[in-house]
């Protein structure tokens, strides 16, 4: 697996082992899906002001937001690796024969914001964005109430696994 984080300038610093959390929980909505891949992943930790940005430039939403998702993955029903091929080259990097699974963009001002908000640790929430994001990159969705239950019980099962509640 490769698991890549960025930190954009002007964050505000989790005090968190960012990567380990990363790592810990990504490899769990892997197993959660039974991904049969290696998977290569990147995170970006970015503030308000940048994350506002793509998210207008990509869901033509002028608002700032907690986490964006950039799956490479197209995928037929949420969480079926049945239709990705090892042949198909444009899924894998050629350098490692991972599946290229997409990047998350996630905003620290909102983590901090949001876990105080919700009265849990920043810990919590950071690891909730991610395994949220890491759903998306793998086809959930929450556009629908049916979807938006299975993905919120995905995401439940995600961080009970691992010990991180409310």
């Amino acid at each position: 697996m490769t698991f890549s984080v960025e930190y954009d300038e002007d964050i505000r610093e989790l005090d968190l082992c960012v990567e380990e959390i990363f790592k810990s929980v990504a490899r769990e909505a892997l197993r959660y899906t039974d991904c049969p891949f290696e998977c290569e992943i990147s995170l970006t930790l970015t503030n308000d002001v940048a994350i506002r940005m793509l998210n207008k430039e990509y869901r033509k939403t002028d608002k700032a937001t907690d986490v964006l998702s950039f799956p490479l993955q197209e995928f037929e029903k949420a969480g079926d690796f049945s239709g990705i091929s090892e042949d198909s080259a444009d899924c894998f990097n050629p350098d490692t024969g991972e599946l290229m699974l997409g990047d998350i963009v996630i905003s620290t001002d909102h983590v901090i914001a949001q876990a105080a908000s919700y009265g849990h640790s920043v810990k919590r929430e950071f690891a909730f964005l991610i395994a949220h994001s890491m759903l998306h990159l793998q086809g959930f969705d929450h556009m629908e109430p049916d979807d938006a239950i299975i993905m919120e019980k995905a995401q439940d099962k995600i961080l009970d696994k691992l010990g991180i509640r409310r």
